[in-house]
């Protein structure tokens, strides 16, 4: 069933408005008549299955049927901190992050990120970005749409990162805790409101210095195995060893 994301101010209590590129999407794409169905989510995990009730100009009004509190997004809160890496790889990251659970992506330039857009073209790339996880939210039944946030410093990112509850940077070096033994310690915490952090590098990887300075800044600083892993891998099983620890 097609699954459409609706602003609060379009649901009342027994219909939902659906207008711009989605509604000429459901009405010329589509193809879609009266009376079949839609999910439509509210961006908060309050997911509504529909009717089509009728066409007015470029809105299309549904009938609610049923509500309910969808069941899709992880009992935490991630966020993905990605060193820039080169070419279209975030955009890849992007998009399976979002399908792995990630609430929120935030992009960072480190000591070896090759990638380094200017203010400009960081914009541009802010806006396709965020269309890659609306699909990939869209595509993998969320609840929500994550959000890719501008691009920052690691600092800013380190700053951010280890306020939630489990910040962890991987590194490929020595001297890092096993993922398992760091999730170990949270299976039977309630992880309704916990918050993870996952910082990832890019190509190069993080320098000694920055990984000196994620530890004194209170991150933990674990692995993810014996292989070295692609920095447009890690993240996808950084996310899903964390999936399977905590969620399924």
């Amino acid at each position: 069933m097609p699954r459409f994301f609706v602003p609060g101010e379009n649901i009342d209590n027994t219909h939902i408005r659906i207008t711009g590129s989605d509604a000429s999407h459901i009405m010329r794409s589509l193809r879609m008549k009266k009376g079949e169905g839609i999910t439509v989510c509210d961006m908060h995990s309050l997911e509504y299955e529909c009717v089509i009730k009728d066409f007015e100009n470029d809105t299309v009004i549904l009938e609610i049927v049923s509500a309910n509190k969808g069941n899709t997004e992880p009992p935490y809160m991630l966020t993905l901190y990605q060193a820039l890496p080169k070419n279209d790889k975030m955009e890849f990251i992007i998009q399976k992050s979002v399908e792995a659970g990630a609430c929120r992506i935030v992009p960072f330039i480190s000591e070896r990120c090759i990638s380094r857009p200017d203010k400009k073209s960081a914009r541009s790339k802010a806006e396709r970005w965020n269309k890659i996880a609306l699909e990939a939210a869209k595509q993998s039944g969320r609840g929500i749409i994550p959000v890719v946030e501008d691009v920052c410093t690691l600092n800013e990112a380190l700053n951010e990162a280890v306020k939630a509850d489990i910040p962890i940077l991987f590194y490929e070096g020595d001297n890092t805790l096993p993922l398992k033994d760091v999730l170990d310690k949270y299976t039977d915490f309630d992880k309704e409101d916990m918050s993870i952090s996952v910082i990832i590098g890019s190509e190069g990887g993080f320098s000694q210095g920055e990984v000196e300075l994620a530890g004194k800044s209170g991150m933990i600083i674990a692995g993810l195995g014996p292989r070295i892993l692609r920095c447009e891998t890690a993240p996808i099983v950084a996310l899903g060893a964390i999936s399977y620890a905590l969620e399924l």
